[in-house]
């Protein structure tokens, strides 16, 4: 398996990357918001890894858990 890691990919792979794990086909997305490919913008433009975006979407899920 190739690295994810943004110095090991360019924008059109990361791109690719996404859509692929998330299930968008020609601009299709199978039951997936807006809100949960816009997260993943950060990666897509080279500014934060996947695994930086997961653990901070992981955090505040938790966080918010606790909160009710």
């Amino acid at each position: 398996m190739k690295s994810v890691l943004i110095k090991d990919t360019t924008r059109e792979e990361r791109e690719k990357i996404i859509k692929d794990s998330l299930g968008i086909i020609d601009g299709l997305c199978d039951g997936c918001s807006i809100g949960v490919t816009a997260m993943y913008d950060d990666y897509i433009e080279g500014r934060k890894e996947l695994k930086e975006i997961n653990a901070s979407f992981r955090s505040k899920y938790s966080a918010d858990d606790q909160d009710q």
